[in-house]
């Protein structure tokens, strides 16, 4: 389980400084999948950086299945949390085998079994293994997310935590990874935590959805609770931008 209490964060130093965080509450239940919404600088982002421990709370504390996360316990909790961030990040000068292999050999794997588990990882996001021998320049977008992924999931995390991962992919391969996605959710059983824009994505990939604003969480609930909710003019607005939401149909990504 994921757990924030009271969380704040400011990011800046004196009279620069911007509250990011604002007391945050927020939960995740081993096993499930949340789907952090909300515009630009709401602090969907800080969310998973505080998780993973980049980001130090001012105030309040973050939990991942109750260990504290703090400087002595960094380490153990980021080996137990894969991170995807918005357009793979990917070491250039790295083939892509060797970016996905990363977790692995710094955790001192051999080369077996990094190659065993490259091979695994491959099958398992629909990855041709021969795009492993190329580097990220040589790849389409799609590609370089699936390694990213990969490389996520290299020691089998608890947690994964991805940031806006499908965000400057085309529709055509956004919605084939969308779907991809969606049932490694399903099959892994791995606690997911998802930063989207995106309502119609979000409700794709889970019911339970936070919407995030100046730091706080606004609204959360399946996709018809929290656009029904119109007595706040932010949620309002929000939803109201994402034009006449609709529910994704059976044999396609979500829509609007």
């Amino acid at each position: 389980m994921i757990s924030l209490e009271c969380v704040s964060v400011r990011l800046g130093n004196g009279r620069l400084a911007t509250q990011v965080l604002d007391g945050m509450d927020l939960t995740v239940d081993r096993g499930r999948t949340l789907a952090l919404v909300g515009p630009s600088g709401c602090g969907k982002s800080t969310v998973l950086r505080t998780i993973l421990g980049l980001v130090q709370p001012d105030r309040g504390r973050v939990l991942v299945d109750g260990v504290l996360v703090e400087p002595a316990t960094r380490a153990e909790v980021r080996r137990r949390t894969g991170f995807v961030i918005q357009n793979g990040g990917l070491f250039p000068h790295l083939t892509g085998g060797q970016n996905a292999a990363l977790p692995g050999v710094r955790a001192g794997w051999d080369t077996s079994r990094v190659e065993e588990r490259l091979e695994a990882l491959s099958e398992l996001v629909e990855l041709d293994p021969a795009t492993l021998h190329r580097y990220p320049i040589e790849l389409s977008g799609g590609q370089r997310q699936r390694i990213a992924l990969m490389r996520a999931l290299m020691l089998t995390p608890d947690v994964l935590l991805l940031d806006e991962p499908l965000g400057a992919l085309d529709p055509r391969i956004r919605w084939r990874l969308q779907k991809l996605l969606k049932s490694l959710f399903e099959r892994l059983g791995t606690t997911v935590v998802i930063v989207t824009h995106d309502l119609a994505e979000a409700d794709w990939f889970t019911d339970d959805i936070a919407l995030l604003h100046e730091g706080r969480l606004r609204r959360r609930g399946p996709l018809s609770e929290v656009a029904e909710n119109r007595d706040d003019d932010f949620v309002s607005a929000f939803v109201e931008s994402h034009g006449h939401l609709r529910l994704p149909t059976a044999g396609g990504g979500p829509a609007c």
